[in-house]
């Protein structure tokens, strides 16, 4: 599950990723309404954790151009602006949810969870490349109908690369997606899931249509084949 976080408080940005990825979530960050619309036009999400307060306007304002641009993508905000006409004004102007700030995380969770059970036709859970397709809902992969059996981590590296196919996704990107901040990580953890990776991927039974290029020092691709 790919969330795009848009908050400018660094102990705010800092506790959510964290929470997040210990759910297996994969967490992009922008810290502007400039930075949150490269995003969306770069990549897919599956909810949008948006603040209102951000240094170049109100966070609010980017949810009509999503909804003008035919992007159904769940917004829910997150905000220090909790009043009733606060939130009236944010749900009237498109966003799903409204959640004031301070606010406990399990209910962020609950919120988020009971978005992504709304039906959302052109929001699809899966991600396909080459003969490949990862289910992102049930976590599973395939390849050309035939299981993959993959862990948690391998799944979380393959998701990361599949959500970029044929661009070169940096080391930092990486580790952030796979990894937690308390996790104790090994230098060459991140290259051990990589390299597991691609071995399953030779030895399955079907073509997958992919190959994972790295480049020493700098990050992964996954490149389509067939």
């Amino acid at each position: 599950m790919r969330i795009l976080l848009v908050e400018d408080e660094p102990e705010m940005v800092s506790a959510l990723r964290a929470a997040l990825k210990r759910h297996d979530m994969v967490v992009d960050h922008a810290g502007s309404l400039n930075e949150a619309e490269g995003f969306v036009a770069a990549d897919s999400y599956d909810a949008i954790l948006l603040d209102r307060q951000l240094p170049d306007g109100d966070g609010l304002s980017l949810v009509p151009r999503l909804r003008s641009a035919k992007n159904t993508t769940p917004v829910l905000m997150l905000t220090a602006r909790g009043d009733t006409s606060d939130k009236v004004d944010g749900l009237d102007m498109g966003a799903d949810d409204y959640l004031a700030k301070p606010f406990a995380f399990e209910e962020l969770l609950a919120r988020l969870r009971a978005l992504l059970r709304r039906p959302a036709p052109m929001r699809s859970q899966f991600i396909r490349a080459g003969g490949l397709v990862l289910d992102v809902g049930h976590r599973e992969a395939s390849i050309r109908a035939e299981p993959l059996s993959l862990p948690r981590r391998e799944l979380l590296v393959l998701e990361a690369l599949m959500r970029r196919t044929g661009r070169m996704v940096q080391r930092e990107a990486l580790m952030e997606a796979v990894f937690g901040l308390d996790d104790e990580i090994q230098s060459n953890a991140l290259d051990t899931h990589v390299s597991r990776l691609r071995r399953k991927l030779a030895d399955a039974d079907a073509d997958a249509g992919v190959t994972i290029n790295g480049i020493r020092g700098v990050g992964y691709l996954l490149r389509e084949t067939t």
